[in-house]
């Protein structure tokens, strides 16, 4: 029986994305770098299958529940002093979490400065 990969008895992974994190919001991660996520989708890594930053970020929080509330506000939206980028871009000149990613993108995490 095929399994929506298009051959027969072979599995596809989960899309990986790798979530970059500033030194502030390590300690809500274990103190690592990155992390991988592995998140839900049909893993045809072309951005098609579905994966998009919300579903990153709803992955991220079973792995480190402390990062969403830094990340998200009570609404689910990206806290304004947050800026997230895929690439060069900032998420909020795409789609904003609804940008589709996919298999081994990068998104980069960075609180905003502000000072004077």
């Amino acid at each position: 029986m095929a399994d929506g990969s298009g051959v027969m008895g072979v599995e596809r992974a989960a899309p990986r994305v790798v979530v970059r994190l500033p030194t502030v919001l390590r300690p809500f991660a274990g103190g690592v770098e990155q992390v991988e996520v592995e998140v839900p989708g049909d893993g045809r890594g072309d951005g098609a299958s579905g994966v998009t930053v919300a579903g990153v970020f709803a992955a991220l929080e079973l792995q480190h529940p402390a990062l969403r509330r830094r990340l998200t506000d009570e609404q689910g939206a990206v806290r304004r002093h947050v800026n997230i980028y895929l690439g060069n871009d900032n998420i909020r000149d795409l789609s904003g979490l609804q940008t589709p990613l996919s298999e081994g993108d990068e998104l980069l995490i960075l609180p905003s400065v502000a000072g004077g």
